[in-house]
């Protein structure tokens, strides 16, 4: 048998065994399911962030940051030992940062009372060996009937998500398993650059840590409080707003643009807290002095109109944020944490948000 025809028999080995296995499944649409952590629920397409049909004023960084499915958690109960995943990407990141994150999908599984995680399924950057094709999240586990959730890519975009159980297994539609509705807007390290997988960025711990469904909309070094934002967030359905504003932009588009950030979300929700968390420490500014200076300078902008803020608009608060841990080891580029840098920034900030959402409330 000559190379040629071993190598075929091979990929007809593969493609048989890969066949067989897939026909040993049947797949559920995720949407079809219950999607959590979404602030703007209704969308034309459901793994995405946003109705531009509905709101304008977006630029084309906008809209490519906003379909894609950062934040979103499909929510469901099976008793199938195995759960697959076959999705169809409209765009699969190429990021250099972890595959299970930007392209991959993160399974948690309640035991006794808390998420645990159960595992991931990844994809590579090659769109056409990749779209479509079903890769396993877990495996070899009993039959009982389990609650899931399935946290989507950070950085890819997608037009289906079918999620598979062994043929003879239940797959059914999942509860909200969290309270309320708490709006998390920020910058890159809200939207999960640099986590390991896609249920490590802060929102997600902090709905893990306290049990509130934190809805997530990072929008990877485009949150800078521009209007477009300001309009579409003054109709969210949400019980609460924590912005990480101040991580993007400059000391001047602070100045620009955060007092009618407030006022026009504030004059359509009143009532509604907004929390405002100071951005961390990037350690790029250890010996970079460019960095050093136009990161001082912004933070003291933002330091100096917060204090006005609070005093000027009720329901506004200003809070401190931590990433950093005693040895400074945490970021991955000096820009991003790690995964153990964003569960530092979600716990940091956990106790101030929930004291002031308690006056609300909001438990």
């Amino acid at each position: 048998m000559n190379m040629k025809r071993i190598f075929c028999f091979v990929a007809t080995l593969f493609l048989g065994v890969a066949l067989f296995a897939q026909s040993n499944f049947y797949f559920t649409e995720a949407s079809d399911l219950t999607l959590v952590g979404k602030v703007f629920q209704d969308t034309p397409n459901p793994y995405e962030r946003m109705d531009f049909t509905k709101y304008g004023g977006w630029d084309p960084k906008d809209i490519d940051l906003l379909e894609m499915s950062s934040g979103i958690i499909v929510s469901f109960r099976t008793d199938s030992p195995e759960i697959a995943v076959k999705p169809v990407f409209k765009k699969l990141s190429r990021q250099n940062t972890s595959g299970f994150a930007v392209r991959g999908f993160d399974l948690y599984i309640k035991k006794d009372g808390k998420w645990l995680w159960a595992g991931v399924s990844g994809y590579s950057p090659d769109f056409d060996t990749e779209n479509g094709k079903v890769r396993m999240a877990v495996t070899d586990m009993d039959t009982s009937m389990k609650e899931c959730l399935l946290y989507l890519p950070t950085y890819s975009k997608l037009t289906s998500v079918g999620i598979g159980v062994r043929n003879g297994s239940r797959i059914e539609k999942g509860d909200i398993p969290f309270r309320h509705r708490i709006c998390i807007h920020g910058s890159s390290f809200m939207h999960g650059a640099s986590t390991g997988r896609a249920g490590q960025t802060v929102p997600g711990y902090l709905t893990r840590m306290t049990g509130l469904q934190f809805c997530s909309l990072g929008v990877s070094g485009d949150c800078r409080m521009q209007p477009q934002f300001a309009n579409a967030l003054k109709d969210a359905d949400v019980d609460a707003f924590v912005f990480d504003s101040f991580s993007n932009g400059t000391d001047k588009t602070v100045e620009e643009n955060l007092f009618n950030f407030i006022e026009t979300i504030r004059a359509a929700k009143p009532g509604v807290p907004m929390i405002f968390m100071r951005t961390i420490w990037r350690e790029k500014r250890n010996f970079n002095t460019k960095v050093d200076e136009s990161e001082a300078k912004k933070a003291a902008m933002a330091e100096k109109l917060m204090a006005q803020a609070v005093k000027k608009y009720k329901d506004v608060y200003f809070i401190s944020s931590n990433a950093t841990s005693e040895m400074h080891e945490t970021t991955v580029d000096g820009t991003h944490p790690g995964d153990w840098g964003y569960w530092l920034w979600a716990d940091s900030v956990r106790k101030p948000i929930l004291k002031i959402l308690a006056r609300y409330g909001i438990k």
